[in-house]
């Protein structure tokens, strides 16, 4: 009964092994009397026989007339020779099986000779294995019946379990106004459990809340300074008589500034999940958003060396929110951007979604889900990042209803494709 079992099935294997150690205990006991019995029982009456018959042979001088199935053999002259099979018998009782036939022997020495007395006993002989078949069958059927009884009671012991679980499993347990669990259990085990449940239920959700309300605190009152920076860099840059580096510092402020705006539209997005608010962030098409990430990021790419390359296989003609998918190609992009020396980046789009694929370092299989987990970077780690950027890309798209995936040969690259379905 390894403990990686399930609990119903170790449940059925402790009642079939009880029922093996008890059964089997009675039934080896139940055979160990019968022969206790027998040979006690036996040797008392086949002694009375022998007496009997030595004393007869003394007072008349012939046989004893015992019963037709026992015959008495004696050493004396002129007695009976004893049969080989019977030769080289221990004194007292012994039990001689031989084919169909059975015998009961009792042989007595003294005064330098052997009496022996033989009394056949196949009918008993059957009797006794009636009885063992009917102790053997009493043991199969005993096992069978504590089997399907394991069964029965462990379905019933794991029913409210399963339902348990079913309840904690349930997304809707993780909502504030969520039911408590307990009052639906006895006060039990499984209603123990159950009340843990709601009380590490209750924190989590507490957790959540706080955390929703943060973030949608925090990216909405950032909004407003990220508006006066932006309006800021506009005004700035209309103004006659800057010079090329003023102009071009004041274009990478309003570029940080866009990219800003568009995180904390994806948090602010995020931590209203479920709600319904539509119009909270602009539309856009794939290809549009490609072409403007594609001329954002082609200097960085060529300033490392790389080549970076858009290709429309036939993009989608859905429309996706904005921030959501600028922030999730720009993070997609960001990392082959970190994790490639050389070679190239392409930037491919499809009719279902977009893929990004790198001739750069590659993720190893074991890795492949866990870059995805928050604060986890893969074991070459590049940049200055906190291990957020395909955690975020993956709530994004688990959000919007979209997939993303990667696919890597160690050493040869990666592609991380992004399905969006059919869009809106």
């Amino acid at each position: 009964m390894g403990g990686k079992q399930p609990l119903e099935r170790r449940i059925t294997l402790a009642f079939v092994l009880m029922t093996l150690i008890v059964s089997g205990t009675f039934s080896l006991g139940i055979v160990a009397i019968v022969h206790f019995i027998e040979e006690h029982l036996v040797s008392e009456e086949l002694g009375r026989e022998l007496d009997f018959a030595i004393d007869e042979e003394l007072r008349h001088g012939e046989a004893a007339r015992i019963d037709a199935s026992t015959r008495f053999f004696s050493s004396h002259a002129g007695r009976d020779a004893l049969p080989p099979r019977f030769a080289g018998l221990p004194e007292g009782f012994s039990e001689v099986i031989d084919g169909d036939e059975a015998y009961y022997v009792f042989k007595r020495s003294h005064d330098r000779h052997e009496d022996v007395l033989v009394k056949e006993q196949h009918e008993f002989e059957a009797r006794e294995r009636a009885l063992f078949d009917v102790v053997l069958a009493g043991f199969l059927l005993s096992v069978f019946g504590a089997w399907g009884l394991g069964r029965l009671l462990a379905h019933r012991v794991m029913t409210p379990l399963r339902r348990l679980a079913q309840q904690v499993r349930h997304r809707d347990q993780l909502l504030p106004m969520a039911p408590r669990l307990a009052p639906d259990y006895p006060d039990d085990e499984v209603g123990w459990l159950a009340a843990a449940f709601d009380e590490t239920l209750g924190q989590l959700r507490h957790s959540l809340e706080r955390e929703r309300l943060f973030t949608s605190d925090v990216s909405h009152e950032l909004r407003t300074p990220l508006m006066v920076i932006a309006t800021s860099c506009e005004l700035l840059l209309g103004s006659p008589g800057l010079s090329g580096s003023e102009r071009a510092q004041l274009d990478r402020i309003a570029r940080a500034s866009a990219d800003m705006h568009d995180l904390v539209q994806t948090f602010l997005r995020l931590a209203r999940a479920g709600q319904e608010n539509e119009g909270l962030a602009d539309s856009v098409s794939l290809n549009k958003l490609a072409a403007e990430q594609y001329r954002q990021w082609a200097p960085h790419f060529q300033a490392k060396g790389l080549a970076f390359a858009l290709i429309d296989e036939g993009s989608s003609l859905g429309r996706y929110e904005a921030p959501q998918l600028r922030t999730v190609m720009s993070n997609l992009l960001r990392n082959a951007l970190h994790y490639t020396d050389q070679g190239a980046v392409r930037l491919i789009l499809g009719t279902d979604g977009f893929r990004v694929e790198d001739s750069g370092q590659g993720v190893p299989e074991e890795e492949q889900e866990r870059i995805f987990h928050s604060f986890v970077r893969g074991h070459r780690t590049r940049g200055e990042g906190l291990g957020l950027g395909l955690s975020l890309v993956r709530r994004i798209c688990q959000q919007q209803g979209w997939a993303v995936r990667v696919e890597s040969i160690p050493d040869s690259g990666s592609c991380f494709s992004v399905d969006l379905g059919k869009g809106r």
